[in-house]
């Protein structure tokens, strides 16, 4: 699907969560990005803001990356660098290009890269950034030699690239809409939407949803916010044949007869109210759990705990993983006799995508852009109704045609958002970007 027209644009895709130790749906998000841009034949420039210092040998450069990528950060910072994160110029910060030699092992860190031509960093780049903004209310320059046509910012990051048409995707505008479900400061966050969404050459966003809420919210231009969607991350399932297996071996799960959840424990995700109606529908399927804690978890986990003193009945037929690689993550979902994910509102809701993609049924909600994204192929319920959701459980639990028609449609469905397609909306953006 080489763009032979363009093949020799060159596109930027920042590092921001790529980095992280565990993924996030953001991280699936730019690698999706970066491989449409690939299928597409553009060039990539990766811009990272791993901790490596600047007077570094350029021999120790790759290994120091890659020691680092996906590693936590330290918990306490020596007095010098907690004085270096006070002081921030206004000028431009020049990014330092990571030669990538093959001095370090492929399988070390890498396989956490989407693919690229060239890769840069700056220390501390996204901490950077937001103190810059924070001191002098306008987003940091960074510069790089020979600057790719477009930069796209996977993330509202208040910084611009030098040189480039400069994009940012607003995945969804939740701390505003749900400002009780989230950890942002509302009034940094909003501050640093409105910039975006003032000063980029262009906005995408993930669903016609979050369209409508940054039209609405921020006022902003129509003809300057595109809705790309974005694709299904899951990776192939390795050995069809032998997943009972390794379900059984890894897991001592049975294959299709678990329910699961995947996505981070956070309020968002609505994962209390899913464990109260799994507990009140009384089945026998035991509930499987995946992923790590986030903002105000113990709040959505308090029912696995004990009341009165004693836990209550059926949380034992509940498991709890903290995290797998994608991998592993693959089988559970493919296992899975269905997935539950009513969340209260999200953006895009890549994890009812993925379960759309592996052929299980879906227990979806009808609020933000779950319904964009399910179409008809879920058992959608409102989100807040524990009946509702109940009832669902239930008949997920003993409907076997319900089960067999949700997996036949949500195959079609996901169909809808496969890569190739995907890619095609991005080469219809950045034709138009560059056009202008």
């Amino acid at each position: 699907m080489t763009d032979t027209v363009s093949a020799a644009m060159r596109i930027g895709v920042d590092g921001y969560n790529l980095a992280l130790p565990q993924g996030t749906g953001v991280a699936t998000y730019g690698r999706n990005l970066a491989a449409a841009i690939a299928e597409l034949g553009y060039p990539v420039d990766l811009l990272f803001g791993v901790n490596i210092p600047r007077k570094v040998n350029d021999d120790l450069r790759e290994s120091l990356f890659f020691g680092q990528l996906g590693a936590d950060p330290p918990h306490r910072l020596s007095t010098r660098r907690r004085m270096r994160r006070w002081r921030v110029h206004p000028f431009a910060h020049d990014m330092i290009e990571i030669p990538v030699t093959g001095r370090t092992v492929a399988s070390e860190g890498g396989d956490r890269l989407p693919p690229f031509d060239r890769l840069f960093n700056r220390a501390e780049l996204y901490d950077v950034c937001a103190r810059h903004f924070r001191r002098y209310g306008k987003f940091m320059t960074v510069r790089i030699p020979e600057p790719p046509a477009i930069m796209h910012w996977t993330y509202p990051l208040p910084v611009r690239l030098a040189g480039a048409r400069n994009i940012y995707t607003l995945h969804d505008l939740v701390p505003l809409r749900l400002p009780r479900a989230s950890l942002e400061d509302k009034r940094y966050y909003d501050r640093l939407v409105r910039t975006c969404v003032a000063q980029a050459d262009h906005i995408v966003t993930v669903s016609e949803k979050s369209r409508a809420d940054i039209i609405d919210l921020m006022q902003a231009d129509p003809e300057r916010i595109t809705n790309c969607y974005q694709a299904s991350d899951m990776s192939a399932l390795r050995d069809p044949d032998a997943l009972p297996n390794r379900l059984h071996q890894l897991f001592d799960l049975e294959m299709k007869k678990y329910f699961l959840f995947f996505g981070a424990i956070e309020p968002k995700k609505n994962l209390g109210r899913v464990i109260q109606a799994y507990l009140e529908s009384n089945v026998d399927t035991p509930f499987v759990i995946v992923g790590a804690e986030a903002w105000h978890a113990d709040r959505e986990l308090k029912l696995l705990g004990t009341a009165h003193g004693r836990k209550l009945p059926g949380v034992d037929r509940i498991r709890r993983i903290d995290y797998v690689p994608r991998t592993l993550l693959t089988d559970l979902v493919h296992g899975a006799k269905a997935c539950l994910f009513p969340a209260l509102y999200e953006g895009f809701g890549l994890p009812a995508l993925e379960a759309l993609a592996a052929g299980v049924p879906l227990l979806s909600s009808t609020t933000g852009a779950l319904p964009e994204v399910t179409g008809e192929a879920a058992l959608a319920i409102d989100p807040y109704d524990i009946d509702a959701m109940t009832d669902g459980i239930r008949r997920l639990d003993i409907d076997d045609a319900l089960r067999i028609r949700l997996a036949a449609e949500g195959l079609v469905q996901a169909d809808k958002f496969s890569l190739s397609t995907y890619a095609g909306r991005i080469r219809q953006l950045y034709h138009g970007i560059a056009r202008r």
